[in-house]
């Protein structure tokens, strides 16, 4: 039989107090459905961060394709004028809250089609972008950074 003192002492390292708020945040952050906009290159890398060696799953990012499904849009590639009001559509169908990335130097100012006139050359516009990764085609690895540092912020959240 132990003594109470030792049982006390157990329960109060078993025992964590938090608010309502901060639980949801966390849960949240912990499970970010992504829905992958997949529009040019940077998708393959998307892919890539996906698979097998960098897995996303593991930070609780299952990919959806359906956007009533999911609270994270990864924005891959150029968004040209023609594809921006599908784009727009889908981010308005997504769950509440609702955060989007965008991957790649054409999906965050253009990039190589800058000049282009079909070519959308600040996303931020049109949409609220919590996170960048930047690059041409950007790494998997800086995907999985960015979905990490995404987690962290909404945790800290109040």
């Amino acid at each position: 039989m132990t003594n109470s003192t030792e049982s006390e002492g157990t329960v109060e390292r078993n025992i964590f107090l938090s608010t309502l708020d901060k639980l949801s945040n966390w849960a949240t952050a912990k499970s970010l459905w992504p829905l992958s906009c997949g529009l040019s290159c940077c998708a393959i890398e998307m892919m890539h961060a996906a698979g097998s060696r960098i897995d996303l799953d593991r930070f609780g990012c299952l990919f959806r394709t359906s956007p009533k499904q999911a609270d994270l849009m990864i924005i891959a590639g150029t968004v040209t004028k023609k594809m921006l009001p599908q784009i727009l559509t889908l981010y308005e169908q997504m769950l509440f809250p609702k955060y989007v990335v965008a991957m790649g130097s054409c999906a965050i100012s253009g990039g190589l089609y800058a000049e282009s006139d079909a070519v959308v050359t600040n996303i931020t516009d049109f949409l609220p972008i919590a996170s960048n990764v930047y690059g041409c085609p950007p790494a998997p690895e800086e995907l999985a950074k960015a979905i990490i540092e995404l987690q962290e912020s909404i945790v800290k959240k109040q």
